[in-house]
């Protein structure tokens, strides 16, 4: 009787063990961190504005898509509502190529400036649809009713999306889109900008996932100046006559990128580059002879509007 007790006893004890440590392993599972990678990848392939070619542009869609495309990085364009939320657009106004009003019209070139979203509640603006109207320039694209999404979404969507996929976690190439002329009127100066932009990539622990991209170079030195660990691409335009030495010596540090107009980029340009450890990534590269010469010349990688030009 007593021997049998003792058995009884012990084998509930093995049972509550056994249940604590599934338990505990079961909650620690749930805790794992997604797969991410801090280094990019030997040769990015970016989905400009998540993949413009195919789905409506700056849109949670259009970075879904990206990513069952197989990018590594998605880009996009940050701006803000007047009530300091950010969100993706590439202006900050109401874009008449893309935008149907609530009412079901559409806004005429002539009227869009006014649409200026840093005036706009992000309550108002997410009333606006930017999916439904067909893209002139991209004729593949698909329609869908979509409005202009937080960041903060995008992080989370992409996030929920990609938790039980075995694929490394992607990058997000943000643009900060501002310009002297416009400050205070269309975005926050280039301090608040990016203050507003690094307390949400902090809270949702995006650090070593973002890549902060601009033309104006003031914002990348007031990033680099305070968030100095934050991999920065140098955006350059056509137009910038400016040696790639003076555009660095202007900058004032040693960016991560260097993303200049696809055109500009040679062999010469390259080689300058990876000499100070830079890469390359040129946009917006849109079809597959122009990608297939870039990747000859040695490009680390190329923004595009059809990512899936990189898989042909």
């Amino acid at each position: 009787m007593g021997s049998q007790l003792k058995t009884t006893t012990l084998f509930f004890l093995l049972l509550l063990v056994s249940f604590a440590c599934n338990k505990k392993m079961t909650t620690q599972h749930k805790k794992l961190p997604l797969r991410s990678a801090t280094e990019l990848p030997a040769f990015d392939k970016e989905g400009h504005r998540g993949c413009r070619g195919l789905m409506p542009e700056n849109t949670i869609p259009a970075m879904l898509k990206a990513l069952d495309i197989g990018v590594t990085t998605l880009e996009m364009d940050a701006s803000f509502s007047k009530d300091k939320k950010i969100l993706l657009s590439h202006e900050p106004f109401f874009n008449h190529i893309i935008t149907t009003k609530p009412d079901g019209s559409f806004i005429n070139i002539k009227e869009e400036h006014t649409y200026n979203m840093y005036q706009m509640e992000y309550d108002s603006i997410k009333t606006y649809d930017v999916g439904l109207k067909p893209h002139p320039s991209f004729p593949q694209q698909q329609k869908m009713a979509v409005s202009k999404p937080l960041l903060s979404d995008v992080f989370d969507s992409v996030k929920k999306y990609m938790a039980n996929s075995k694929r490394v976690y992607p990058f997000f190439n943000i643009e900060t889109k501002c310009m002297p002329a416009t400050d205070n009127i269309y975005h926050p100066a280039p301090p608040e900008f990016v203050e507003w932009l690094m307390n949400l990539i902090i809270e949702k622990k995006m650090e070593q996932q973002v890549i902060i991209q601009s033309f104006d170079f003031r914002s990348l030195q007031y990033l680099h100046q305070h968030y100095p660990a934050i991999k920065t691409a140098v955006l350059i335009e056509m137009f910038d006559k400016r040696s790639f030495e003076e555009q660095i010596k202007v900058l004032g540090f040693t960016p991560t990128i260097y993303s200049p107009e696809n055109t500009l980029v040679n062999k010469t340009l390259i080689e300058k580059c990876h000499l100070q450890n830079i890469k390359v990534i040129p946009w917006t590269v849109n079809d597959t002879k122009k990608i297939a010469e870039l990747k000859a010349l040695g490009v680390d990688g190329i923004i595009s509007d059809y990512p899936n030009l990189f898989n042909q």
